[in-house]
């Protein structure tokens, strides 16, 4: 692990905010405490990683539970957005989430196949780029280079639960920009489409919304990138037109018909999996592009999502 230039991250994400951080990753808190939700809260008590992976193997689903695994699908979702300049219409961004790149290797090439296959103009990775929260976190950050060289030259990222703060020089070294509460404009002639990037809003508390709207011009339109989707509450108000977010792997382990048995933050299960909208604030939950704990998934596909933006302008 390398040296993270903490001047620089502080004057980024400001000394408040990187302290809390790296209190947090120092105390290892996220290596003591598993994140789930489930129906009993067994999770907070036992091993409930480790005794899912050995029930699929005395089950015997283990091979099938790996074979879900490397099935990821591209999913097109199709979104009108008020705001929207009519230069962007058709505007393809390509949403990536919940690598969990150290679980299992062989995810990283299926990633970069569908990648370069799939024609996007932006691209976005809503964090969780590692599966363990403590510890050598390169391992992941070697995989990540691989599918970023994929990636449309314009792309963002943010960090989610699963992420260290010090991970950002390197991410952003092999061309992968981390927006750390920050938000940036994509142009086209005199119009605009803004990308708007926070810290993890689920673990680590670390988001500041009222910053990265503050950043763009108030009638801009502006997609947030926010790891968990449960601070669509708060997003609303402040006028963001499409939140994209991740973090809940839409329960990665279901029963028939895509029933989560353990979920993974305390939202409505509307907005687990999938499109959502809560006020004017349109969303999108993706499942995820990899799985958390254990390389297994039932009735619940990984995907890469593309998101076409539309026009009203341009549709009339």
């Amino acid at each position: 692990m390398e040296n993270a230039d903490y001047r620089v991250l502080e004057q980024r994400i400001g000394r408040g905010v990187l302290s809390e951080r790296l209190r947090i990753q120092a105390g290892k808190v996220a290596q003591l405490l598993h994140q789930g939700e489930g129906i009993f809260r067994l999770e907070r008590y036992i091993p409930i990683d480790d005794l899912v992976a050995l029930g699929l193997r005395l089950s015997g689903f283990a091979g099938r539970a790996r074979r879900n695994f490397f099935d990821v699908r591209v999913v097109t979702q199709e979104w009108v957005l008020p705001r929207l300049p009519a230069s962007f219409d058709g505007f393809r961004l390509l949403q990536l989430t919940d690598l969990h790149l150290d679980l299992d290797t062989a995810l990283t090439p299926v990633v970069e196949r569908l990648v370069r296959a799939t024609p996007h103009d932006a691209a976005v990775v809503t964090g969780d780029f590692r599966n363990k929260t403590h510890g050598d976190y390169t391992p992941c950050l070697r995989e990540m280079a691989a599918i970023t060289r994929a990636l449309a030259p314009l792309r963002w990222g943010v960090l989610g639960n699963h992420d260290f703060v010090e991970m950002v020089p390197s991410l952003e070294r092999d061309g992968l920009p981390i927006l750390l509460n920050e938000s940036v404009a994509i142009r086209r002639g005199d119009e605009e489409l803004w990308i708007a990037g926070i810290d993890d809003p689920h673990f680590y508390k670390t988001h500041d919304l009222a910053r990265v709207r503050s950043a763009a011009p108030s009638g801009a339109c502006l997609v947030l990138l926010a790891h968990s989707p449960e601070i669509y509450p708060e997003a609303e108000p402040l006028g963001f037109d499409l939140q994209l977010s991740g973090h809940t792997h839409g329960g990665q382990i279901c029963l028939p018909g895509g029933h989560a048995v353990f979920t993974s933050c305390k939202v409505d299960r509307s907005f687990l999996r999938g499109r959502w909208h809560h006020g004017t604030l349109q969303g999108y939950t993706s499942p995820g592009s990899g799985s958390c704990a254990v390389p297994a998934r039932f009735n619940c596909p990984p995907e890469i999502t593309l998101h076409v933006l539309r026009s009203p302008a341009a549709i009339k």
